[in-house]
């Protein structure tokens, strides 16, 4: 079991969320979850989960709205504006983080080091010590401005991942192409999951 840590902000994609965190939780781990005003606003308009901004409430909304009572790990919500709360801290035990969705905003920050929240000084600890940090942005078209920032986050040692969902495994529904996705950030964490179906070649 180990302790990973999910940010939430304000871009599309919250069904991604949903299912690395399920993912997360069911293979076991402990998931500590940040979300920003606006990721809270798109849970609720893309998942229909009304968060409150109240960690000890939303922690048990989220776990009821996700059925993950039976999961053998666990999940704890955080105040974006709780700085002083332990996964800000370099001593804090992570294996990793994940931002998904995370909006270009977000990304801009993270790429210059600015902690202006939890989520964004979180990111800045994982880079600074030198942990895994994913970044999931799903965003169209790119402005030369976020190509420069994804540049800028690779070069520090973030894993930009793009919510860009392939067809090659012939999906039959949405939530194929939702699957895809979190199957690649949990790949990428090293965490196992049904999710992913892998290329195994055309067998020619």
């Amino acid at each position: 079991m180990a302790n990973y840590i999910v940010g939430i902000s304000g871009g599309s994609g919250a069904p991604y969320t949903r299912r690395v965190i399920e993912g997360l939780v069911r293979a076991g781990h402990d998931v500590k979850i940040v979300i920003t005003d606006a990721g809270r606003r798109v849970i609720d308009i893309e998942l229909g989960i009304s968060l409150t901004g109240n960690p000890a409430s939303d922690t048990r909304t989220v776990m009821d709205s996700l059925g993950l009572d039976s999961g053998p790990g666990s999940i704890e919500l955080f105040d974006q504006r709780d700085v002083g709360a332990a996964i800000a801290s370099g001593s804090s035990e992570c294996a990793g983080m994940v931002v998904v969705p995370c909006s270009m905003g977000t990304l801009a920050r993270i790429s210059t080091g600015i902690s202006s929240n939890l989520l964004e000084r979180a990111a800045d600890v994982a880079l600074k010590e030198r942990r895994k940090l994913i970044l999931v942005p799903r965003e169209t078209p790119l402005s030369l401005i976020h190509l420069r920032n994804m540049t800028a986050v690779t070069e520090a040692g973030a894993i930009v991942l793009p919510a860009m969902p392939g067809f090659y495994h012939r999906p039959e529904s949405v939530d194929d192409l939702v699957d895809m996705i979190a199957g690649r950030v949990l790949d990428t964490l090293e965490v196992e999951s049904d999710l992913l179906r892998r290329w195994r070649g055309t067998g020619d």
